[in-house]
């Protein structure tokens, strides 16, 4: 990893016990703990910044960050700790790792710095370790975390924030879709998008999470690359996200970034309505949701009144074309969404 650490055992008790964190040189008070899922636990962390780590340049962190504008004004982060169990999973943290190094974009969340400890008691080589993993904090949550309190009060976005919330998400996309080769996210959800509301702007939207984040262009031509792709989506892409390739995958099929394409379709009906299009299935007897994926059976909900125009509903359409050949590119995606807030801007 071409990491040094220092602090290995205060860092591993801190977090255990609550108290301070050390990722390489740097130090972090645990403030509170903000979330958890599978094998990661994210917490709100203060770096602490004695005269020595100060110097001139500001906090250890400010010497390390390349791009000052990820630093936090009152020095507060996000720690991502992931409990790693065996090699498989060691190997994802490290992919993890160095994917979300070669982004850097304003609506992806950047990696700012990053620790792998074996684990008191591990052998090298074997054994259980934990990994460390610096981000900006965002304390507004997610567009999932916000759905959830929105409906509990009844509320919607406006159309204008629909469309600028999402715009965001494409600009982000974009950039990973750009590279070469072109990387596709593969795990677009609200639960993966982060929202910061802000007095007079819209809100900020930034992608996140790049576990499952690889090469976009994949070559299937057999069954058993079908199948190891389907075994892959399964286990790495949400279901309710996920692209009709990726259920039911052909034995000879070419892969692109356009999974996204049909992810972010299904994200956009969600910062409308709060759900994934094809939900609605778990809940109707004998509904199937690859069935109404495969099929794009999209059912429009009520919404706000007045409602959305149908102009959104028909964006939506257009990207959830279940044939990933006629499905559009995110150029096309972001040329359309530009007209649309030029069409709707409050």
């Amino acid at each position: 990893m071409g990491c040094s650490f220092s602090g290995l055992n205060a860092l591993y008790d801190a977090v255990n016990g609550g108290g301070d964190v050390w990722i390489n040189d740097n130090r972090f008070r645990i403030l509170r703990q903000l979330g958890e899922g599978g094998f990661a636990y994210v917490y709100l962390v203060k770096e602490v910044v004695t005269d020595s780590s100060a110097g001139a340049g500001g906090g250890g962190l400010a010497k390390k960050v390349k791009d000052r504008s990820h630093l936090s004004d009152d020095g507060t982060y996000a720690v991502k700790k992931v409990l790693i169990q065996n090699a498989e999973q060691l190997e994802l943290v490290r992919e993890e790792i160095r994917v979300s190094s070669l982004f850097n974009h304003p609506n992806l969340l950047p990696l700012l710095d990053h620790a792998i400890i074996a684990v008191k008691g591990a052998q090298q080589g074997s054994g259980n370790h934990e990994a460390y993993l610096l981000f900006p904090v965002h304390l507004d949550g997610t567009l999932f975390d916000n759905a959830i309190t929105m409906k509990s009060k009844k509320e919607f976005y406006s159309t204008s924030d629909v469309l600028q919330i999402f715009r965001q998400l494409c600009a982000g996309l974009k950039h990973m879709h750009s590279l070469e080769p072109p990387y596709a996210h593969n795990d677009v959800k609200p639960g993966n998008a982060l929202v910061t509301r802000r007095k007079g702007k819209p809100p900020l939207a930034i992608l996140m999470d790049f576990g499952s984040a690889r090469p976009a262009k994949r070559e299937i031509r057999s069954r058993s690359e079908a199948l190891n792709l389907q075994e892959w989506a399964a286990e790495h892409c949400s279901a309710p996200f996920r692209a009709p390739e990726l259920w039911d995958c052909p034995s000879h099929a070419d892969i692109d970034e356009r999974t996204d394409i049909w992810s972010l379709g299904c994200t956009l009906y969600a910062i409308m309505y709060g759900v994934s299009p094809f939900e609605y299935a778990l809940g109707e007897s004998g509904g199937s949701l690859q069935l109404a994926v495969m099929n794009a059976q999209i059912k429009w909900p009520a919404g706000p009144n007045p409602p959305y125009p149908e102009a959104l509903h028909q964006f939506v359409t257009w990207m959830l074309q279940p044939q990933p050949s006629i499905r559009p590119h995110i150029d096309d995606i972001i040329i359309h969404v530009d007209k649309l807030i030029s069409k709707f801007s409050n």
